[in-house]
């Protein structure tokens, strides 16, 4: 499993870890039942605090994409499609919530925007 953590990004290490584990099981990367790296190894091989990791992992088992058996270790949890679509909607809501800031920012009025998506959308439409 690769997971790539960027020091100077904003987004704290554990919810680094997350993003990409949780992209890697929605892009199939990651199969069902598949054991995770123990929090140590995962640990030692990023560079990490094992406590960023278990928080980590946490996390995910909160978001129910992952499975912790005690003493024998995390694994992918059934890749339920309705958490699979959930989660892709989640990503095009903060798309979204993120572009409108980017046009507010810019001066763009909510008219604006909405006109703006709506033309964007047509051409999806066609």
């Amino acid at each position: 499993m690769k997971i790539i953590i960027n020091n100077s990004s904003m987004q704290p290490i554990y919810e680094q870890i997350v993003t990409q584990i949780k992209s890697q099981i929605m892009d199939g990367n990651l199969k069902e039942n598949e054991m995770l790296p123990s929090v140590r190894s995962l640990a030692k091989e990023i560079k990490v605090s094992a406590l960023t990791v278990k928080k980590a992992y946490d996390a995910l088992e909160d978001e129910g994409f992952v499975v912790t058996i005690h003493g024998k270790g995390s694994y992918v949890a059934c890749a339920s499609q309705d958490l699979m679509l959930e989660e892709k909607k989640k990503e095009v809501e903060a798309e979204l919530e993120n572009a409108i800031r980017k046009g507010k920012s810019c001066g763009m009025t909510s008219e604006d925007l909405e006109e703006l998506f709506h033309i964007i959308l047509e051409d999806w439409i066609c």
